[in-house]
């Protein structure tokens, strides 16, 4: 149990500085022990050699050890203790937000460091660390598309689904359409205040049984935002080929259709950014974090209560302790 309130603060902490009288009187003490003037004279003490100091004779200086703790007490007082009764509430407006990852055997150019999965997984995960209080959830897709994780605030179990995710889990393509509408359909039915897709791909739709438009107006219906991501070098980039001398690296175009994704984020009231490299990438994830962030606000209300009290009762207690040892215990005569 602690006495001392951890929240303990003083509004009148200059009176504290009185404390350095304290050693000043101790220094003073001491040195009137050793220089103090007699209470009776003897011309030889010689009779008295043979008797020493008695256990009640050092335990005098407990009167003076007393004196200063009621002193300091008083001190302590009049710079007046207090602690804060404070209370706050939050109100958080949550964000959900869906990322829909290409996992298309495109995504291992090695344009990005180790390549464009890689560093999109890493980068998302960054992203996800730094949003605490939004829900978030995982689809992947490639030929087809499913949800790798739904919806949820354990950012722990998304995280270690999300390092799951590799290349040719699933049927080789892009079917762009049906990862948008995957995530359409894992979002839509949100309380949250804001609903948002990040659709992170390197390549053209050419696969699925949903156009990207459908895809991006049942989105607009819906209320949800979505941030297209154009990952890939511009021009070309090094694809690994496997030979039998081992895995070969091979300039291949870049073809992402910007038109379309462009489209996409505009319908929706999103916007397209394009990633070049592993930085440019990391700057994208940093301009959503900044454009989509939770409201919260914090209502604070603050009172302060004197807590004088305890310091002033252990003061009269020590006091009168001191005053009974003095009177009764270590009286002295003449």
């Amino acid at each position: 149990m602690n006495i001392i309130p951890p929240d303990l603060h003083f509004a009148n902490p200059a009176w504290l500085y009185l404390l350095i009288i304290i050693p000043l009187l101790l220094v003073w003490y001491i040195f009137r022990q050793f220089k103090g003037m007699p209470a009776l004279h003897f011309s030889n003490t010689f009779p008295f050699a043979k008797y020493r100091k008695t256990f009640k004779q050092y335990c005098y200086h407990i009167l003076f050890a007393l004196r200063m703790l009621v002193l300091a007490l008083l001190i302590v007082i009049l710079a007046r203790p207090q602690t804060k009764l404070s209370r706050s509430e939050q109100i958080v407006e949550g964000i959900d937000i869906i990322f829909a990852i290409d996992v298309s055997g495109s995504m291992k150019a090695a344009d990005f460091s180790p390549n464009r999965l890689g560093a999109a997984k890493k980068i998302t995960e960054q992203f996800i660390d730094a949003r605490k209080t939004d829900r978030m959830g995982l689809v992947v897709f490639s030929g087809e598309a499913y949800t790798q994780c739904p919806l949820t605030i354990d950012h722990t179990v998304l995280k270690t689904l999300l390092a799951k995710v590799k290349n040719g889990i699933i049927e080789d393509g892009t079917a762009l359409g049906d990862g948008l509408g995957t995530a359409v359909s894992r979002i839509k039915d949100s309380k949250a205040k804001s609903k948002v897709i990040i659709l992170l791909t390197d390549g053209v739709n050419n696969m699925g049984a949903v156009s990207p438009a459908m895809a991006a107006e049942a989105a607009k219906t819906f209320g949800i935002r979505i941030y297209t991501i154009g990952v890939g070098a511009m021009g070309y980039a090094p694809y690994p080929i496997e030979t039998p001398f081992g895995i070969q690296y091979q300039n291949v175009p870049v073809e992402i259709d910007e038109p379309l994704m462009k489209q996409i984020s505009a319908a929706t009231g999103g916007e397209y950014f394009r990633a070049t490299n592993n930085k440019s990438l990391q700057n994208v994830f940093d301009k959503i974090d900044k454009l989509e962030k939770s409201k919260i606000d914090v209502l604070s209300y603050h009172n302060t209560k004197d807590e004088y009290f305890p310091f002033l009762a252990a003061a009269l207690a020590l006091l009168f302790l001191e005053i009974f040892l003095r009177w009764m215990i270590f009286k002295r005569i003449p």
